[in-house]
């Protein structure tokens, strides 16, 4: 049965991955991706939309998104932002709003970048927004919901950010020292965690889940690899 995605964060390093992925993935005979500006990109399955995010409205959408599987890739820094607030805007407002909508047109299956120690108690302001964004996509009420917890993400940004840079330059030489309780904070190429996250939702399993590092090695066991045939829930930390 074939299936419609709806992506958003398509000009990033995730969301260019996962667009890349769905529009060569035999599952999906529609991606429709709502962006701020034209994608510069043309394909026989891909309805890109330019919108306002902060105007966003069912208009939006597709007028029979039914049944489609929601994929979230928006993402800033506070430099980029300008603010805290527009951090919040982006990271926080603008995901929860173009899920309630696709929830609100049918869709059933939302998987979501978020951030390794999100939560809504955090002293981090940055963790903190990743939480309050997790808190309230849950609240939605999805068939299947998945937070997908990546530390550093590797790639080629289309926008160089410096610090990110470094950060992911010395995580990947720390890996290896990364055991235990650090296995999470290890670097993931963007590839691996977009694969991962089409994977998933691929098994329709009813729930809402975060997945961490060790999640997308199973998820997608080669870099760059075609979603799994299968996944086991059993990786997956239940969010009561």
């Amino acid at each position: 049965m074939t299936r419609s995605a709806l992506l958003v964060g398509a000009t990033g390093l995730v969301g260019g991955q996962l667009l890349a992925r769905l529009l060569r993935d035999p599952r999906y005979d529609r991606v429709t991706v709502l962006a701020r500006r034209p994608l510069g990109l043309e394909h026989p399955r891909l309805d890109a939309r330019v919108v306002d995010f902060a105007a966003l409205g069912a208009d939006d959408l597709p007028t029979a998104p039914g049944g489609a599987d929601v994929y979230g890739a928006l993402g800033t820094t506070i430099r980029q932002a300008g603010s805290q607030e527009a951090f919040r805007e982006v990271d926080q407002h603008h995901t929860v709003r173009v899920a309630e909508l696709a929830r609100d047109a049918g869709a059933e299956r939302i998987a979501v970048v978020s951030s390794v120690g999100a939560g809504s108690g955090s002293r981090a302001f940055y963790l903190r927004v990743k939480g309050d964004m997790e808190a309230a996509v849950t609240a939605l009420g999805y068939r299947q919901t998945e937070f997908f917890r990546p530390s550093f993400i590797l790639g080629h940004r289309p926008s160089h950010r410096r610090g990110e840079g470094l950060g992911g330059s010395a995580a990947t030489v720390l890996a290896p020292l990364m055991v235990g309780p650090g296995r999470p904070y290890r670097p993931v190429p963007a590839g691996r965690l977009a694969a991962a996250m089409i994977a998933v939702l691929a098994e329709d399993l009813p729930g809402v889940r975060v997945r961490t590092y060790d999640d997308f090695l199973a998820l997608a066991p080669e870099p760059g690899a075609a979603p799994a045939a299968a996944v086991a829930p059993a990786t997956a930390v239940d969010r009561a």
